[in-house]
C-alpha cells in the first residue's frame, strides 16, 4: 500500500494538537486584523480575537494561492509520500481552487505519488468532522483511494446547522441585507443557517430569541438524522466564544438523541471574521443537509 498523508486547511477549526497527534499537514488561511497578519504559524489566542472584535476590529481574511498549497505538498511528494487534500468548500473560498491548481502542476511532474484534493463542501469543524473520517479509517488501514471515494460518497451527509448573534457580521459578509441586520437587531431574530449542496451558507429560519435559535439547531437536527440516528459516534460543536451554549446545544443533543460524545472548539479567526462573537454550530452525519 502506498504510503500517504492527509492534509487539510486551517478553515476546519479543529484545536491544534489534534493536527499534531495525527500528523496532518496544514494549509494556512489568513486573517489580517489592525494591522497584522494572523495564521496558523502566527496566531492569535481566540479569545483574544473575539475581545477584539467585540470592540470594533473589522478583521479581513484571505484565501490560500496556488503556490502555497504547491510548497506544502511537494515536501510530501518529495519524500515519496502522496497527499489526501481536504479542502474548504469551495463555495465560500478559492482556497480549493488553489490546491487543484497546485496538485495538477506537481502530479505533472510526479511519478506514483501524487495529490488528490477532496472539495468537501464543508466549512469550520464540518470540514473538521470530515478530516477526523478520514483518520479514523487511515488508521483502520484504509488506502488512499478508498478513503477519498467514501469522502466523496459520503460528504453531502455532513451536516452544517448554524445560528450567529450579530446579523451585522452576516451582512458585512453580504449574507444578509442592511435593511434584514438592522430591522433583525432591533427585534431580537436570530437566523439558522447550513451549508447547502454546493457548499454556500444559506438562510434557512429565523426565530425570535437567542435560546430559541440553540434549540432550533436541534430540532432541525432531530428531522436530519433519519436512517442516521446510530451512526453519529461522535458530535461536533464549534462557537464564536461562547462555550456555555456550546455545552448546552450539548446536553440538548445528549437528553435527546442518546449521543454523548462530543469535540467541542472555537471557530478560528477565518469562519469567525465572518461570523463574529455568538456563533453556535452543529455537525454531525445526517440523511440530508
Amino acid at each position: 500500500m502506498k504510503e500517504f498523508v492527509i492534509t487539510t486547511d486551517t478553515s476546519c477549526d479543529m484545536p491544534k494538537s489534534y493536527y499534531e497527534n495525527n500528523q496532518i499537514g496544514i494549509l494556512s488561511l489568513s486573517c489580517l486584523m489592525d494591522g497584522e497578519t494572523y495564521n496558523y504559524y502566527h496566531d492569535i489566542p481566540e479569545k483574544e480575537f473575539y475581545g477584539k472584535v467585540r470592540a470594533g476590529a473589522m478583521p479581513v481574511t484571505s484565501q490560500i494561492n496556488p503556490e502555497e498549497a504547491k510548497e506544502v505538498f511537494e515536501k510530501y511528494l518529495k519524500n515519496g509520500y502522496s497527499v489526501l487534500h481536504l479542502a474548504f468548500s469551495s463555495g465560500l473560498s478559492g482556497s480549493y481552487n488553489s490546491a487543484r491548481i497546485a496538485a495538477e502542476e506537481l502530479n505533472s511532474q510526479y511519478g506514483e505519488v501524487r495529490v488528490t484534493v477532496i472539495d468537501t463542501l464543508c466549512a469550520s469543524m464540518g470540514e473538521g468532522l470530515i478530516l477526523y473520517k478520514a483518520v479514523q479509517m487511515k488508521n483502520a488501514g484504509k488506502s488512499m483511494e478508498e478513503i477519498a471515494a467514501w469522502l466523496e460518497e459520503n460528504k453531502l451527509h455532513v451536516c452544517h446547522n448554524f445560528t450567529v448573534d450579530d446579523l451585522n457580521h452576516l451582512y458585512r459578509g453580504g449574507r444578509v441585507s442592511k435593511a434584514t441586520a438592522v430591522l433583525g437587531t432591533m427585534i431580537g431574530v436570530k437566523p439558522v443557517l447550513h451549508v447547502n449542496n454546493e457548499g454556500k451558507l444559506i438562510n434557512i429560519a429565523k426565530v425570535r430569541g437567542r435560546k430559541r435559535s440553540l434549540v432550533a439547531l436541534v430540532d432541525r437536527m432531530g428531522q436530519q438524522l433519519e436512517n442516521y440516528k446510530g451512526t453519529n459516534d461522535i458530535v461536533f460543536i464549534s462557537h464564536g466564544d461562547s462555550e456555555e451554549d456550546a455545552r448546552f446545544v450539548a446536553d440538548l443533543v445528549k437528553e435527546r438523541f442518546g449521543i454523548d460524545n462530543f469535540m467541542i472548539n472555537y471557530i478560528g479567526p477565518v469562519i469567525g471574521s465572518h461570523s463574529g462573537p455568538g456563533t453556535i454550530a452543529l455537525f454531525f452525519m445526517g440523511e440530508y443537509r
